[in-house]
């Protein structure tokens, strides 16, 4: 029985992370390096609460999995605990996207959660470069 829990317990955490969306922290230095270097940078401030920003997850998981050849970095920003890099962003509330292509923003959005939007927006971006 222990068995069984086990397996079931493992094979729920691989599924979940084999189908979570690749981002990583917000560092400033991180943020200015991609910048400097002409990336196309998504600032995700998120909330693990948040079910706009769930369904902002679902559709950037989307994007990434649809467009593979869009190199597209996402720093995450804990709405909760990064509160200092949330009033620098000037971020609102969780659930703000910030859209760099190189130096430049490019999008601000607070709470967009249509698919068309954010893809649209995403692949102009990632033309202009």
């Amino acid at each position: 029985m222990l068995r069984t829990i086990t397996l079931v317990t493992f094979a729920l955490l691989f599924t979940a992370s084999a189908w979570a969306l690749e981002k990583e922290p917000f560092s400033q230095e991180r943020f200015e390096s991609l910048k400097a270097d002409g990336e196309l940078v998504l600032v995700d401030v998120f909330a693990d609460w948040c079910s706009t920003c769930a369904k902002q997850q679902e559709i950037l998981k989307s994007y990434v999995e649809e467009h593979p050849d869009v190199d597209l970095n996402i720093l995450e920003v804990n709405y909760d605990k990064d509160k200092a890099v949330v009033r620098q962003l000037r971020a609102p509330r969780q659930s703000t996207l910030l859209l760099y292509a190189g130096e430049e923003q490019y999008w601000y959005s607070v709470a967009e959660t249509d698919r068309e939007v954010i893809f649209n927006t995403l692949n102009r971006a990632a033309e202009a470069q």
